[in-house]
Formats: structure tokens, sequence, C-alpha cells
């Protein structure tokens, strides 16, 4: 049964447009971008099969384009319309988290770092660089590979920060494993890097684990900073 021959009140573009568009599932907030499904499939059965091959909407914004065209129904046009979807947000955020006190809008910050680095498939370090009202001022990526002492140097991040004349600091890296649990290493290198930072008065205001679909696990939350 197509979409539109379904109950008024069941439809998730009405459905959206009544109650907002945190009642729908991530199955019919998909359909509503789809549009429409295919010869036997509604766009809301078309959007469950895209979220179950891939996993995840996270798995699934990450896809190749190869690997997403070769899903019935897509194609490139439809994969370049949903990275326009994904740029449009981390832009938005990128906006917001400029505008605004990092300290006081941490969700704007967990939601950046998820569609920036959940769906990796290597590791990363990044560094946000923050003025004296803790508004982002640029986000480096400076890493890629394992992360531990030897390959994030702190003398690097110290010129970073300087070379912005940042205030503040916040640290993020992604977990491919899909485990946003912190690592030992994890811990003495977030330290290390304090320290060298102390040097030249600039402050580490958290450091953000990202893994999939977990919530960014915090240091400052857990107490580890």
């Amino acid at each position: 049964m197509a979409i539109t021959d379904w109950p008024e009140d069941e439809r998730p573009r009405e459905r959206l447009l009544a109650h907002g568009a945190g009642v729908l599932s991530d199955a019919e907030l998909l359909a509503i971008f789809l549009r429409v499904g295919i010869k036997g499939k509604s766009a809301v059965d078309l959007a469950r099969d895209l979220i179950g091959r891939f996993g995840s909407l996270t798995r699934l914004f990450s896809a190749p384009e190869q690997e997403f065209a070769a899903v019935p129904g897509m194609g490139s046009a439809k994969f370049a319309q949903l990275q326009a979807v994904i740029e449009m947000a981390r832009r938005a955020l990128g906006e917001e988290m400029r505008e605004r006190d990092l300290l006081s809008s941490p969700g704007a910050v967990r939601d950046w770092l998820r569609l920036k680095l959940a769906a990796l498939p290597y590791e990363v370090f990044m560094v946000l660089l923050l003025d004296a009202q803790n508004r982002l001022i640029a986000a480096d990526e400076l890493f890629r590979g394992t992360l531990d002492q030897t390959s994030v140097y702190p003398r690097e991040v110290v010129k970073l920060a300087l070379a912005h004349n940042a205030a503040a600091v916040i640290f993020a890296h992604n977990h491919p494993s899909g485990c946003a649990e912190p690592s030992r290493a994890d811990e003495l290198l977030t330290s290390s890097l304090k320290q060298a930072l102390a040097l030249v008065d600039v402050r580490v205001l958290d450091h953000f684990v990202v893994a999939g679909n977990a919530h960014p696990l915090s240091f400052a939350e857990r107490g580890l900073l």
C-alpha cells in the first residue's frame, strides 16, 4: 500500500507537521527524504530496508557512493542529495558552536562530532580550538591512525593552540570498534596534553570519545580531566 493510501494521521509527513520531527522513527524520517518508494515497497518499507542493510543511520550516511547506489531505488542523484543534507547539518551545528559558549551547549558539540567522526573506518584525533568565551574558532584534524602517545605529539597541539590564539581546547577522537570506553592510553595522552597546554595557559575543557551510535563519552563528565 502506498503511503498516500494510509490514514492521514499515520503518514510520516503529516505526523511531522502536526507533532514535530522528534516523534518519527528513523525509518519514517528517512522515508520523508526518499519521498517515494519502489514497485511493491512504500518509502517507509524502502527506508527500513536501507537501515537494515547498512545497520544504522550513521553507517548509511557514511556509505560510499557505489554501495549506496547499488540499492534498488537509489542512485548517484539520491546519494548526492543525502550527502548535501548531512553537510548542511554539520555546517548548521558548526555555526551554533561559533556563536555560543560550548560549555552551555554540549549537545551541539556531541551532535557535530558524531556527524563528523562516528562512521569513519580509521581513528582520527581532532582539536576544537576555543576563544575566551568558549566559542569555536576552528576544528582541526591532527592525526590519523592508532591513537597513542607516540602518534599525538604535545608540541604540535601546543603550536596549533598558539597559532589560533586559543584560550581553551576540546579534544575528540573516534573508536571505529564501536566501543566508546576510553583506554588507558587515551587517559595518559589526555593528561600529557593537558600538562603541556597548561604551560602556555590554554585550558583543556573536555575530551570526547565518539563510537558509532553510542552517546559520545565525555572525560569531564567521567571525572577523567
